[in-house]
């Protein structure tokens, strides 16, 4: 009985230890299961907001609406992020640090210089402001700069 009692209890230390290594493995793939799933969320709203940056402006009304109308189009898909474009200063700032550029720039299309089009570009710097906090190696997995930029034909 004696050594019945010695081999449970050196079981049940190596049933902690186990856990403990399996334990923090898996957290470690829970949190950057997260934190690649937020970062995509994002670059989907970047790809949104300069897609509707680009529509608002290609649709307004009068050519002096065409910035403002884009920016605040931008400024609509990305505020659940906390991020705002600032396309007179040509940056998109993130609690009042700048984390990236925004412009918006109405120029004869490529395409067909007799039209005008305009453009949205955003780039936000995701390595130096990532959304989440980071965790050692989830850099790798992760995007140095999210760049989208999308054109629209003004009508």
């Amino acid at each position: 009985m004696y050594g019945l009692s010695i081999r449970s209890r050196n079981q049940r230390g190596a049933a902690v230890v186990e856990f403990a290594l399996v334990s923090t493995l898996l957290i470690m793939l829970v949190v950057g299961i997260i934190s690649y799933g937020y970062m995509l969320s994002f670059r989907q709203g970047i790809s949104q907001g300069a897609a509707e940056g680009a529509r608002a402006a290609a649709v307004a009304s009068e050519a002096g609406f065409r910035l403002p109308d884009a920016e605040d189009a931008v400024n609509d898909a990305l505020e659940s992020y906390g991020v705002s474009c600032d396309s007179g200063a040509g940056t998109l700032t993130k609690g009042g640090t700048n984390v990236g550029t925004c412009s918006v720039v109405v120029a004869a299309c490529t395409n067909n210089t007799s039209q005008s089009c305009v453009s949205v570009g955003l780039s936000y710097n995701y390595k130096d402001h990532a959304l989440l906090p980071g965790m050692p190696g989830l850099g790798v997995m992760l995007p140095d700069t999210l760049t989208y930029t999308s054109v629209a034909r003004v009508s």
